[in-house]
């Protein structure tokens, strides 16, 4: 198959079946898609598992699908699958400080439980965490400041900053576990690696 093909062509083409097609956009497409996932979930089997899926929906609903924008409509899809793999639990603690996921298309359900989340995790910061922590919270998470930063604006070392934003995560996510609050992947605003 002619790699000049553009997407829409080669959209047109699995749509009709085209297994020849549906290779050169796994071939395309598959390793770009597993590397933004693993970024945020670093778990290989899981990312497989997430491409795999996508895949073969992608395959299996050719013909009903409705995708204006086939790269798009991919890696929304990846997206999609990491807020389900997150929002079933399938997560770890270290998970929750590489996520970075934005521009997350949701339904409007799904962003009225965000804002919901968002405000209780406020909530949490300015009220339950030790003074020291939610400010080095507040600067990092909020203010979007580097852990170097804060160590100079604060007169402390970046491992003591380092150490507050981690103490605070762990606080974040202790609270949201005792209130049975599903952890969405949109938290990883607050919770980006450090």
């Amino acid at each position: 198959m002619s790699k000049s093909l553009s997407d829409n062509v080669i959209l047109e083409l699995v749509i009709n079946g085209n297994s020849d097609a549906f290779r050169e956009v796994y071939d395309k497409y598959s390793k770009s898609m597993f590397l933004y996932a693993f970024k945020i979930l670093n778990n290989k089997e899981a990312c497989e598992d997430i491409i795999q899926n996508i895949f073969i929906d992608f395959w299996s609903k050719r013909k009903t699908n409705t995708i204006k924008n086939l790269k798009a409509y991919l890696f929304q899809s990846v997206k999609y699958q990491i807020f389900n793999h997150i929002r079933n639990k399938k997560i770890s603690s270290e998970d929750l400080t590489r996520l970075n996921l934005i521009d997350v298309s949701l339904n409007v359900s799904q962003k009225m439980e965000y804002l919901e989340l968002e405000e209780l995790i406020k909530d949490i910061v300015n009220k339950q965490l030790p003074k020291r922590c939610q400010q080095i919270f507040i600067l990092s998470r909020f203010e979007h400041k580097s852990n170097k930063e804060i160590a100079n604006e604060l007169g402390i070392t970046i491992q003591a900053v380092k150490n507050q934003i981690s103490k605070g995560i762990q606080k974040i996510k202790l609270t949201l576990q005792s209130e049975e609050v599903i952890l969405y992947s949109f938290l990883l605003f607050f919770c980006t690696s450090f």
